[in-house]
């Protein structure tokens, strides 16, 4: 794993850490983007890892775009502009791809500023848990640019339209509780308790059996597209998957039994 982005798996969690704390934790180069994508895949295509959680170390989560590249033959902006198109598309953009794409269950632990494309990274998570200290921003408009890494489809399915659209028209920075008002973070803790509770979340989350919680990850991404009908069809797919698990069985047995199951992944 790259030093800019680092890695703890303890007890089926894997931590990752943005890595870049005095340049405030940019995702847009092509190392941050390989590790986060090398480390997020690998996390999917294993069983043991149930739950991946982000944060970003120092005083930020993520203040997106690095700043000092955005110069015309800096970073994705290159002078020709079918090859800045590429460099989103095989660059930054590949994000969202595979983080829809995924069934591992994501947290974003935002510990600080999550601004441009450091906010959409918290969105594209499953689960945000904000830090006192936490801030977002859809700031793009701010620099003269739109948001180039989804923006536009990942923030109005977490906050609502209205709202996705004031905070991309204005580019308004939002405290930790105006997060939470709007639904953009479903809590806000103290700072020094944001990992604790980041990790209690997630320990809840590993506690239950692996392929149904996957399975309903994958359930609940496919009905922000889908008809009910098509949705239907899937969960009675899925449940006929989860039926022939030996954790549903185990836990079946263990509520007759009454004690607490033990959950294997088989």
């Amino acid at each position: 794993m790259s030093d800019v982005v680092l890695s703890e798996l303890s007890d089926g969690i894997l931590t990752l850490t943005l890595n870049q704390p005095e340049a405030r934790n940019p995702i847009s180069s092509a190392a941050v983007i390989e590790a986060l994508c090398t480390a997020i895949a690998g996390a999917d295509r294993d069983m043991a890892c149930r739950v991946v959680i982000i944060t970003g170390a120092g005083s930020a989560f993520s203040t997106g775009g690095d700043i000092a590249t955005m110069r015309l033959g800096g970073g994705l902006n290159d002078p020709s502009p079918t090859t800045t198109r590429r460099n989103y598309r095989f660059g930054i953009q590949r994000l969202p791809v595979l983080f829809e794409s995924i069934e591992v269950p994501v947290i974003a632990a935002v510990n600080g500023p999550a601004i441009g494309a450091g906010c959409d990274l918290a969105c594209m998570c499953d689960i945000r848990i904000a830090s006192e200290k936490a801030k977002f921003a859809e700031s793009f408009v701010k620099m003269g640019i739109v948001p180039g890494d989804g923006g536009a489809w990942l923030l109005p399915r977490v906050v609502g339209w209205s709202k996705a659209s004031e905070m991309a028209f204005t580019g308004q920075l939002l405290d930790a509780a105006q997060a939470l008002a709007c639904g953009l973070v479903s809590q806000v803790v103290p700072p020094e308790s944001l990992m604790d509770e980041a990790r209690a979340l997630a320990s809840q989350i590993a506690a239950n059996p692996p392929h149904a919680v996957r399975m309903t990850k994958r359930l609940i991404r496919e009905s922000r597209l889908s008809s009910l009908s098509a949705i239907l069809e899937a969960s009675a797919a899925a449940q006929a998957l989860c039926h022939t698990t030996r954790d549903h069985g185990e836990a079946v047995d263990a509520f007759f039994e009454k004690r607490t199951p033990t959950f294997t992944g088989n």
